[in-house]
């Protein structure tokens, strides 16, 4: 069963898997209620765009496909979460949930439900089996500026056991070239998805609309307790936040405390965000089933964050205890902390607060 978004990405996935001899199945999420599926929204992974441009890739390839409806699951799993998390003052990651609950959740049921073996997508990520303990491995895709291995550092050894990931070998301009050749213009130079795809505007606007709260304002205080301004409600601001304070300052001011309780901000120059340590928990270990009290690793503490060194250290409440050799900018509990092992993801969890 080959997820398939309208995209280039899905587009080659599935015409990469038919060459190579499977009986493919292509298969559109829709993840919004059809009434908002409306055109002009080609940013909505499930616009009457997409789904028109994956139905054609379909008929040219040959293969059967499907909408399947998964908007329920989708608002469940994801939506409620991302504003969840914003309400209590995290900074969600929905495309890691998406992944876990949705791509290889609900779609995987239903691959199962129609005797696929596989679900496949267009993500640039790689697998692979270790041949001395028997377990599926997760590894970087080829081209590292695409590589989407942290977002789906959550998926189980089922998940992983069935998931392929075709164009995980290639970099993105072979992807665009193999459209070509298959015929593919019409996708192939579509834009990339955006990484929350069901935020059209800012999310702010979105969290005004969906949150059915009132947001309010509070005081912006420096780490003094200090007041220096106001904003417009916590649920708009992340850690590390720079922009959007409205503070005249002698230097750059960035967010460093989301008080959700009090509805205050903490602010602090650049050398504030800077930290060496955080705790993570509800960990998903791919490497192995349980992991050594401690070990070396390179951690990422968000998708575009650069590997950094650091030892992992397993608490009393198997949580981890994460130091880095240097310091890292803002670290942000909601986020996830993914640990790797060269190009191979070992695992990770959600940071859940940070210590120093």
């Amino acid at each position: 069963m080959a997820a398939m978004s309208g995209g280039v990405d899905s587009s080659v996935s599935a015409a990469l898997l038919k060459e190579a001899g499977y009986e493919v199945i292509g298969v559109t999420m829709q993840l919004w209620p059809k009434e908002e599926c409306s055109p002009g929204r080609d940013r909505i992974c499930c616009s009457l765009e997409g789904i028109r441009d994956a139905r054609y890739v379909a008929q040219k390839l040959g293969i059967s496909f499907y909408v399947v409806d998964f908007h329920k699951e989708f608002k469940k799993h994801v939506i409620d979460y991302f504003i969840r998390q914003y309400l209590e003052g995290f900074t969600p990651n929905p495309c890691i949930l998406c992944n876990e609950k949705i791509k290889f959740g609900a779609l995987l049921d239903k691959a199962k439900e129609l005797e696929a073996d596989f679900v496949a997508t267009g993500h640039y990520a790689q697998t692979c089996r270790d041949e001395k303990t028997g377990r599926s491995l997760l590894k970087e895709g080829s081209d590292k500026s695409k590589d989407q291995s942290y977002a789906l550092f959550g998926l189980t050894q089922e998940q992983l056991g069935r998931a392929i990931f075709p164009v995980g070998a290639l970099d993105k301009t072979e992807v665009r070239s193999r459209a070509k050749d298959l015929g593919l213009e019409f996708v192939q130079d579509k834009k990339d998805s955006q990484e929350i795809c069901f935020v059209e505007d800012d999310y702010a606007k979105y969290m005004t609309k969906k949150a059915k709260i009132k947001i309010t304002a509070g005081r912006i205080l420096d780490k003094d307790g200090n007041v220096l301004g106001r904003h417009k409600g916590t649920p708009f601001y992340t850690i590390g936040q720079r922009q959007g304070l409205g503070i005249a300052y002698k230097e750059p001011l960035y967010v460093t405390a989301i008080d959700v309780k009090k509805n205050e901000l903490t602010v602090g120059t650049k050398k504030d965000v800077l930290k060496t340590s955080l705790v993570a928990g509800d960990l998903n270990w791919i490497a192995f089933d349980k992991p050594p009290k401690t070990f070396r690793a390179e951690a990422k503490i968000r998708y575009k964050h650069k590997k950094a060194a650091a030892q992992v250290s397993v608490m009393e409440n198997n949580d981890v205890k994460v130091e880095f050799n240097e310091p890292q900018e803002a670290p942000t509990p909601g986020q996830a902390v993914v640990f790797y092992d060269g190009e191979t993801v070992i695992g990770g969890g959600w940071i859940s607060k940070v210590t120093a």
